[in-house]
């Protein structure tokens, strides 16, 4: 019996990992969370890597779920591709974090997708390097950058930035620069749409 039912779930879950979808996405959110899971009778942290969907009436649409031991550019590629193999033919806005490689795996799959990185991670990534001392300074210069009104005043404030902490953080400065052009896709779009694209957060709310 718990056998048959085992079953019946696991052909439930296959059959919507596989379902089709829909031909276009306005935005797709790529990202993973880690959960805890039980293995060999312990509790261990496991990574779910995701793909969250919008479709075009605005609705969030979870596209896939899947494990693997190691994230790579590699894997998501993989994993963009079975989305094309499920009918998705166009993807307009890819949210991803900034794993190296990641833009151009989506661009293989979906060469006129535009690839915006996640403000989020990177912001999160800039604070290991900044002591408790300058955190919060740090994080209302950065801010300033993203959360300008223009890109022409976001460049403005990043270099404001690397004059004033440049010197003291020179690596929170050279991976802004060095992912400039993927970090500031959202600046031409209206406010409204920036606050959903340049995160990929969704993900983590789920």
């Amino acid at each position: 019996m718990v056998s048959r039912v085992t079953d019946n779930i696991l052909d439930d879950i296959t059959a919507w990992q596989n379902r089709p979808l829909s031909s276009v996405y306005p935005i797709v959110y790529l990202d993973c969370i880690v959960v805890k899971v039980r293995q060999d009778k312990q509790i261990i942290n496991k990574a779910i890597y995701l793909a969250l969907g919008v479709a075009l009436d605005g609705k969030k649409e979870l596209l896939g779920m899947w494990l693997s031991e190691n994230e790579g550019a590699k894997f998501w590629l993989g994993v963009l591709t079975e989305l094309q193999n499920r009918g998705v033919q166009d993807i307009l806005i890819a949210c991803v974090d900034g794993l190296k490689g990641f833009p151009d795996a989506i661009n293989t799959v979906y060469p006129n997708a535009q690839v915006q990185l996640c403000i989020v991670h990177m912001v999160r990534y800039s604070m290991k390097f900044v002591p408790w001392t300058d955190k919060k300074a740090v994080a209302a210069d950065l801010k300033a950058i993203y959360g300008a009104d223009t890109l022409e005043m976001a460049e403005a404030n990043l270099e404001h930035f690397d004059e004033v902490w440049g010197k003291e953080y020179p690596h929170v400065i050279k991976s802004w620069r060095n992912n400039w052009e993927g970090l500031t896709v959202f600046f031409g779009y209206p406010k409204d749409i920036r606050r959903v694209i340049y995160t990929t957060n969704a993900i983590e709310s789920l």
